[in-house]
């Protein structure tokens, strides 16, 4: 993982354009901040419009008088008008996920640490997310879309290609991708279907999770390939990638874990 610009971070081969929130006291029409940090006041009044009336009520008007600017500024800001802001408050929103979900992956001192803290912060920014959670209620389709067939494809697939180097230290890259995916799938099935005694915003009950069902998938199979006159760490990686290619009874359904 490595910084190479005020607002972009690399991990592994993905490129997130990261965004900082503007002063309160700026103001948009003023030309000094009619670049970075007035994108970043037109996506946040635009959160915010969506987090009360949701995606079809919200006018650029709404969004200019939340961003405390001129509708002509929001147009210069974002020339493709109502289409244009949305797919920017997306990106953003995206990138501030992954942004949040580096330092408290990065700062885990074990693959029981990585795994808690990775799906801990993703369920807690997920659940607590206002846009988001209005959207769920009141315009599901709007989400729901996003995590269906090729577009969950997509989802799991950029979620791995980040999370996979915080577990590569501990794991290799096949198995990191496998042991990501499969955390990704757990924290999406619980938010989707949540099951009594299961809050992945709760770190502890997240903790007796990964220890009771995903630490153990992982290292299955390393007793016998022990035996079989493999080191410590090969028969972890040749077990825990066989158990779970074989495994089709993981805690990722309502009430499984619980």
């Amino acid at each position: 993982m490595r910084h190479l610009e005020p607002y972009c971070l690399i991990v592994g081969g993905v490129r997130l354009e990261l965004v900082r929130d503007t002063l309160s006291g700026e103001s948009l029409d003023e030309p000094e901040f009619a670049a970075t940090p007035a994108r970043v006041r037109v996506i946040d009044g635009a959160l915010a419009c969506i987090a009360r009336q949701g995606v079809a009520k919200t006018t650029l008007d709404d969004v200019a008088r939340a961003a405390r600017c001129s509708r002509a500024t929001v147009y210069r800001v974002f020339p493709g008008g109502k289409d244009a802001v949305l797919g920017a408050v997306v990106d953003t929103e995206v990138s501030r996920f992954f942004s949040a979900l580096a330092v408290r992956m990065g700062a885990a001192t074990d693959l029981e640490d990585v795994l808690v803290a990775g799906m801990t912060e993703a369920a807690t920014r997920v659940s607590e997310h206002g846009a988001l959670t209005n959207l769920l209620v009141h315009e599901p389709e709007l989400v729901l879309s996003q995590l269906a067939f090729a577009r969950m494809d997509e989802m799991l697939a950029l979620t791995c290609a980040f999370t996979t180097p915080f577990l590569g230290r501990w794991l290799d890259q096949a198995e990191s991708r496998r042991v990501a995916e499969w955390a990704a799938r757990i924290v999406v099935s619980y938010l989707l279907c949540p099951a009594d005694g299961v809050d992945l915003t709760d770190a502890v009950q997240v903790r007796r999770l990964v220890r009771q069902f995903v630490l153990p998938g992982i290292r299955a199979l390393r007793v016998p390939q022990e035996a079989n006159g493999l080191s410590p760490s090969q028969g972890t990686a040749v077990g825990a990638r066989r158990s779970l290619q074989s495994n089709r009874s993981l805690p990722t359904t309502k009430g499984e874990a619980s």
